[in-house]
C-alpha cells in the first residue's frame, strides 16, 4: 500500500530540500474519529453508509452513488479539535481531486489540504486545522465509479486542551450474561481529573466497540468459544486509561438462551431500508445504554405477588394497558442484552393473567391504582392488547413455551379475543376497546395510533386465521384514504376517525379525550412509527408509500431540522404547538428509513434521540423513543 508519508519523507530526502517541509510525526497523535456520527452527500446502496468508514474496521466501507460529482462524507467529532493529520485508505473507486476541509458548524468550511493528483490506495495526511467536523469532499473521481472509503481516519485532540492526566482503570469487569452468540459486560465506571467522556471495549486486544456507559454487549459471536476481553476508559483529551482486568467468558451452546438476541440482526429488513451512519455495535450499544435507563425509570415490582409492571407517571393511573405492552415487546425484543428480560416479562405475564378484562377475560384491564387493583370497570383497551398479543409472540419465538407460561396459548387466546371482542365485524377496523358495543356512540370510532400492520401479520401466522388479512387490509386501505383525502400534502394520520361504517373521516372535535382528537395528535403521533415498522420488515409497497409520505413533508417542513418538529399538526401542516417532545420526533426516525435519499435526515434524527435524556416522568415518550431506537437499529422482528 502507497502512504502518502512515507512516500514524501523519501522524495524530500533525495532532493535534499529542508526537513522542515517533511511531515510531522505521528507517534503523539490521537484518533478521534473513531465510532463517531458520520454522514455523506450519497450512499450507494444499503450496508455503504458513511458509518462504516469510522467503524474502526477495515473490512466495511463507504461508497457514494457511481457517476456523480461531487461528493463528500463528514464527521461529527462532537468538540471542536485541533486537527493534525487525517487518514484516507480509499477503496478502487477514489477521488482524483479533493480536499479536506474543516468546519466549526458543519456549514462553512476551511480548506486544509487539496491535490488534484489522487492515486487512490492510502493517503496519509499531515495538516493544521481546527473544527468539530472534517470532510472529504471529492470533485473529480479517479475512476467511472464514485468514491469510497474503508476508513477515514481524523487524528488530533480537544482544541484548548492541556490534559495529559489519564483515567483511572475501569474496575470489576464482569459478564452480566452471555448467550450462543453474544455477550453482555458490565464494570465499575472509571475517575478523571476533568471527566471520563467513555470506554473502548477489547476483545484479545482489539478494539470491538465503544460505551457511553458502563456496560456493552458484544454480538456476532460464535458458539461454545471462549472469548478475552479488558476495557480502557477515555476522556475528552484522548487519555486512555490502563487496561480493566481481564475476563473470559465462553458463549453458551446453541438453544441455551434466546433464539433471537438482541444485537444478532438474524432477521434482515427488506432491501433499500436505510439505517443511521455508524457501526452496527455502536449503534446496538446505544440502544442498550437506553433501555437500561429506561428499566431503571420504569419497571417495577411492586404490591408483591411476583408481579413486575410498568409504571406510568403521566399517564391518568399508575399502570396502564398500554405501559405493559410496550414493557412486554420491549423486553422480550432485549433478551440476551438483559439477562433479567425472561424474568421480567413473566412478572408482567402474571400480571396479565391477574388483571383480566371484565368483559372478556382472556385481554387485560385497562387501568390499576396504587394498589394495583384494576379500576374504571376493569375492561380492556385496545393499544395495550395489540402488544401483549405481540409481547407474547415474540417470547414464544425466544424461549419456546414449555416454561412456567405456555406463551404460545395465552398468545392465540388473547389474539382471539380481540377479534371477538376489540375488532368491528362490520368494517373490520379497530374498536376503541372490548368495552364498545353495537350501538353505542363509540362503536364506528377508531384510533389510528392503534393501527399496527406488522401486528396483524403476526397475529395471522400465529393463527392461521385468514381473518387477519381482511383485518389487515382494511386499516391499511383506510390510511391510504385519509392520506390521499384529509391529508394530501402532509400525509398525516388524524388522532380518532369517525363514521367508519358509512364515510370514514378525521373526528370534527373532541370524540373520547382532546379538542384536537380529529388531528395529528397525542396518539396519531406514534403512527410514522406503527406504519413504517411493517415497511421496513415486510417492505409492503402500501406501508413504503404510507411511510415516505409522512418523511417527505416532515423533512421539508423542518428544512432537515429535528429540533423544528413541533408538537402537534393539523392535517394540511399547520402546527398545533410549539416545544419538542420524543413522542413526536422520535416516530419520524423510521420513515426516513424508508426513503433511500433521506440518510442525513435519518442522521439528525438518530443523533437528536441520542441527545435526549429518558424523560423519568413519561412512561409514553420514553417508551415510544426506545421503541424506535430498536427498530432503527435494525433489531425489530415480527414473529
Amino acid at each position: 500500500m502507497r502512504r502518502r508519508g512515507v512516500s514524501l519523507l523519501v522524495t524530500a530526502g533525495l532532493l535534499g530540500l529542508p526537513l522542515t517541509l517533511m511531515p510531522q510525526a505521528h507517534a503523539a497523535d490521537s484518533l478521534v474519529s473513531a465510532g463517531k456520527p458520520a454522514t455523506a452527500s450519497s450512499v450507494e446502496a444499503a450496508g455503504f453508509e458513511a458509518g462504516r468508514a469510522v467503524d474502526s474496521n477495515a473490512t466495511t466501507r463507504w461508497a457514494s452513488v457511481e457517476g456523480v460529482d461531487p461528493q463528500w462524507m463528514r464527521i461529527d467529532l462532537g468538540t471542536s479539535h485541533t486537527i493534525s493529520r487525517v487518514k484516507l485508505n480509499w477503496e478502487a473507486a477514489y477521488g482524483k481531486t479533493y480536499k479536506i476541509q474543516t468546519s466549526a458548524d458543519g456549514s462553512t468550511w476551511a480548506d486544509v489540504y487539496s491535490t488534484s493528483s489522487g492515486d487512490g490506495a492510502i493517503d496519509d495526511l499531515t495538516i493544521a486545522g481546527t473544527g468539530r467536523y472534517v470532510r472529504m469532499h471529492g470533485t473529480t473521481r479517479g475512476t467511472p465509479y464514485g468514491y469510497s472509503l474503508w476508513e477515514f481516519e481524523v487524528y488530533g485532540s480537544p482544541a484548548g486542551s492541556g490534559d495529559t492526566a489519564a483515567p483511572s482503570a475501569p474496575g470489576s469487569l464482569r459478564s452480566t450474561g452471555s448467550t450462543s452468540t453474544s455477550v453482555s459486560l458490565a464494570w465499575n465506571a472509571s475517575t478523571d481529573n476533568v471527566g471520563v467522556t467513555g470506554y473502548n471495549v477489547y476483545r484479545s486486544g482489539t478494539l470491538v466497540g465503544t460505551a457511553a456507559g458502563t456496560s456493552y454487549t458484544d454480538s456476532g459471536l460464535t458458539a461454545s468459544t471462549s472469548y478475552n476481553y479488558t476495557v480502557k476508559a477515555k476522556d475528552a483529551a484522548g487519555n486512555l486509561s490502563v487496561a480493566s482486568n481481564a475476563l473470559s467468558v465462553t458463549t453458551p451452546a446453541p438453544g441455551s438462551g434466546p433464539a433471537v438476541p438482541f444485537g444478532s440482526h438474524s432477521k434482515p429488513y427488506a432491501a433499500g431500508i436505510l439505517k443511521p451512519s455508524g457501526s452496527t455495535a455502536t449503534l446496538d450499544q446505544q440502544v442498550v445504554d437506553y433501555y437500561n435507563r429506561w428499566k431503571a425509570a420504569f419497571v417495577r415490582q411492586n404490591c408483591n405477588n411476583g408481579w413486575y409492571q410498568i409504571i406510568s407517571p403521566d399517564a391518568d393511573h399508575p399502570y396502564v394497558a398500554e405501559a405493559q405492552g410496550y414493557g412486554m415487546v420491549i423486553t422480550a425484543t432485549m433478551a440476551g442484552a438483559d439477562p433479567d428480560a425472561k424474568k421480567i416479562f413473566d412478572g408482567l405475564v402474571k400480571w396479565k393473567l391477574d388483571h383480566p378484562s371484565a368483559i372478556n377475560p382472556n385481554l387485560l384491564a385497562a387501568e390499576q391504582d396504587v394498589n394495583c387493583v384494576s379500576v374504571n370497570g376493569g375492561d380492556g383497551a385496545t393499544d395495550g392488547d395489540m402488544d401483549v398479543a405481540y409481547g407474547l409472540l415474540l417470547a414464544d419465538k425466544q424461549w419456546g413455551s414449555t416454561g412456567t407460561y405456555n406463551y404460545k396459548d395465552l398468545a392465540v387466546k388473547h389474539i382471539n379475543a380481540i377479534k371477538k371482542d376489540e375488532i368491528n365485524a362490520t368494517t373490520n377496523l379497530l374498536k376503541l376497546g372490548d368495552w364498545s358495543s353495537a350501538g353505542d356512540q363509540y362503536y364506528y370510532i377508531t384510533r389510528t395510533s392503534d393501527w399496527m400492520i406488522d401486528h396483524f401479520r403476526a397475529f395471522r401466522t400465529a393463527t392461521g386465521d385468514a381473518a387477519w388479512d381482511t383485518i389487515r387490509t382494511a386499516h391499511q386501505n383506510q390510511i391510504a384514504n385519509l392520506q390521499s383525502t384529509y391529508a394530501p400534502n402532509t400525509g398525516l394520520l388524524p388522532d380518532f376517525v369517525v363514521n367508519t361504517n358509512t364515510t370514514p373521516k378525521p373526528a370534527p372535535g373532541q370524540v373520547l379525550e382532546d379538542p384536537n382528537d380529529g388531528q395529528y395528535w397525542w396518539n396519531a403521533c406514534r403512527t410514522p412509527w406503527r406504519i413504517a415498522d411493517d415497511a421496513v420488515t415486510s417492505g409492503n409497497a402500501q406501508s413504503l408509500a404510507a411511510a415516505r409520505k409522512m418523511n417527505s413533508w416532515i423533512k421539508a417542513k423542518t428544512g432537515g431540522d429535528p429540533n423544528k418538529i413541533a408538537i402537534g399538526y393539523k392535517l394540511d401542516g399547520t402546527q398545533i404547538s410549539a416545544g419538542s417532545e420524543a413522542a413526536f420526533f422520535a416516530p419520524f426516525t423510521l420513515a426516513a428509513m424508508t426513503d433511500p435519499g433521506s440518510q442525513a435526515w435519518l442522521d439528525a434524527l438518530w443523533n437528536k434521540m441520542l441527545a435526549t435524556p429518558v424523560a423519568t416522568n413519561s412512561y409514553f415518550s420514553a417508551s415510544i423513543q426506545l421503541q424506535v431506537l430498536i427498530t432503527a437499529s435494525g433489531n425489530h422482528w415480527v414473529p
